[in-house]
């Protein structure tokens, strides 16, 4: 789910996008992710707001959630800033608890940019059944989906018959695509494999 945030700046008003990253059940507030990218005048403005200014928004809009957890093993794939929306869906996946495999992997190109990364291991030590790796490669966005690409490949498409897993896979640009269609392409339902690009 995400909120469009109105950001009024010297010469207009932006509308930008930011997915929520906490749960429902959180009650009221919620919480967002962005990135600080250098000269981005509508992230500047975001990081000058201190508690109690007003945020004019919209929303929540977005169809890339989990009500129900699938009665199937579920595979997560994030990037970055991206974990924000299947945070809430792990939260939820776990109240349910599951009796089938939960797996994370999440990729950064630096650790600190592992977002979320005591609470994720949280759930590690408390759910026996949710598997949370991690892939860190600098060298831009390319590399970084290359290595995702290449686990994915190698985990759940070459050394494994088994089509009956679900993905939610969320990410910056073309290589969430390219993960999409290399799951799809080698036999999973399309259903069963969510997606949401950035």
């Amino acid at each position: 789910m995400f909120i469009s945030i109105s950001i009024p700046l010297a010469d207009e008003t932006r509308v930008r996008p930011y997915t929520i990253a906490s749960s429902p059940e959180d009650g009221d507030l919620f919480e967002i992710v962005f990135n600080r990218v250098p000269g981005g005048a509508g992230v500047a403005w975001l990081f000058e707001r201190k508690a109690g200014d007003e945020i004019n928004f919209t929303g929540p809009f977005g169809a890339f959630t989990l009500e129900r957890a699938p009665e199937r093993e579920l595979v997560f794939i994030a990037e970055g800033t991206a974990i924000a929306p299947i945070r809430p869906m792990l939260r939820r996946v776990f109240e349910q608890k599951p009796g089938h495999p939960v797996r994370l992997l999440y990729a950064a190109d630096r650790v600190e940019h592992l977002l979320f990364r005591g609470e994720i291991e949280g759930h590690a030590i408390a759910h026996p059944q949710f598997q949370f790796e991690t892939i860190i490669a600098d060298g831009g966005q390319e590399a970084l989906y290359a290595r995702i690409m290449a686990e994915v490949e190698r985990r759940w498409v070459v050394t494994d018959n088994d089509r009956m897993r679900h993905f939610y896979v969320c990410g910056i640009g073309a290589g969430v695509l390219r993960i999409r269609d290399l799951l799809r392409g080698a036999g999973y339902e399309r259903r069963a494999v969510r997606y949401e690009q950035w």
